[in-house]
């Protein structure tokens, strides 16, 4: 059965999935909604992050195999790969946030584009992995603080050491690609390579620390008030299962069609749900109710950019891939998440219902 999304249900029966960075927040929607599907799904990360997190909220660990590794480790990485054989890897294990970068801009780099190397190099070691989409950032592109959004083929870059490495990371992955898995020589390698660039995205069960969603949902939780660093700052929103899908939809692409696709994409929202900080603060702020509100911190912070936008033309073009959810939708189903928590529900249920949901959109 294909859903309206575009992903096949069918497809994924059975296939051996290894997931890198599985006990993250968009890892663990992504290991649940292929654990739907029917994938063997192999996982492979540190321990969750933060206390709480979906990966253990959810249950995500509960029928897929699960081993607790740094993608820095590339002996163990590729012992894994070699034992359980994956025939497709996502791989999404990263330290993921700008102001953490900044106080740890070695291990920011290491796991970063490291990690993208270790990743790469097990994968041409072995013979069962036959599609690889490696999930960066939009944060990758040289931020030339224009209004028009970056398109795959705009330089990569970086100002601070998050978005600087997610560029190196994008450089390592073009040169795999044409040192070790180039279309030309496919018929000898066999091995599909593509790097995707996500915008920012929101959903229930993210508790990282300096997020603007998990920062405003705590603090509504606590009862006091939201602090917001930079509220004209335009990013561009979407909610983790948009880009989720056009993972799914890319790799499948990329196992029938096998080299085509080995390219990278942009996975956006549309052009209306770009928007400032402010308006995402002040939705939610609705949406919570009970007297929740915001106010600016006034505090100094490092630099970040104060506008980001993609353009994602070609996968809609190419792919057919187009965004679900407008942003209002996509903060209703992050603050149901979060109120579920709250009122100390089992939030596990309601993650599978979303996914459910947004395939019969």
């Amino acid at each position: 059965m294909r859903t309206i999304s575009g992903s096949d249900n069918n497809f994924w029966k059975g296939k051996k999935v290894m997931i890198t960075g599985h006990t993250g927040f968009k890892g663990s929607w992504l290991s649940q909604w292929l654990l739907l599907k029917g994938a063997n799904i192999i996982g492979y990360a540190l321990p969750p992050h933060t206390k709480p997190n979906l990966f253990d909220e959810a249950h995500i660990a509960e029928g897929m195999i699960s081993v607790i590794g740094d993608v820095r480790n590339l002996e163990l990485l590729q012992s894994v790969i070699f034992k359980n054989k994956p025939e497709i890897i996502f791989h999404l294990a990263a330290q993921s946030l700008v102001r953490h970068s900044y106080i740890h801009p070695v291990e920011t780099y290491s796991t970063n584009v490291m990690g993208t190397v270790n990743v790469l190099e097990a994968i041409r070691r072995t013979d069962s992995v036959r599609v690889a989409v490696i999930i960066t950032s939009d944060k990758c592109y040289e931020n030339r603080e224009w209004v028009w959004g970056y398109r795959e083929s705009e330089p990569m870059g970086g100002h601070d050491p998050y978005s600087s490495s997610k560029g190196c990371a994008e450089l390592v992955v073009s040169a795999y690609r044409s040192s070790f898995f180039s279309q030309d020589a496919y018929d000898n390698h066999g091995v599909a390579v593509a790097s995707t660039r996500a915008g920012n995205v929101i959903g229930g069960g993210d508790w990282a620390k300096d997020r603007l969603v998990p920062d405003i949902m705590t603090a509504f939780m606590e009862n006091r008030p939201a602090m917001i660093r930079n509220p004209n700052a335009i990013r561009p929103w979407q909610h983790v299962l948009e880009p989720l899908a056009g993972y799914l939809l890319l790799a499948e692409k990329m196992w029938v069609s096998r080299h085509v696709f080995s390219q990278a994409w942009n996975f956006g929202p549309n052009d209306d749900d770009m928007v400032p900080v402010s308006k995402i603060a002040e939705c939610l702020r609705n949406l919570w109710g009970g007297g929740a509100f915001w106010e600016l911190d006034s505090s100094l912070t490092p630099h970040e950019a104060n506008c980001l936008r993609l353009d994602c033309s070609k996968v809609k073009n190419t792919l057919g891939w187009v965004p679900r959810l407008n942003l209002q939708k996509a903060l209703e189903w992050t603050t149901e998440v979060y109120k579920k928590y709250h009122l100390r529900e089992d939030i596990a249920q309601l993650v599978r219902d979303q996914i459910q949901r947004y395939e019969s959109i």
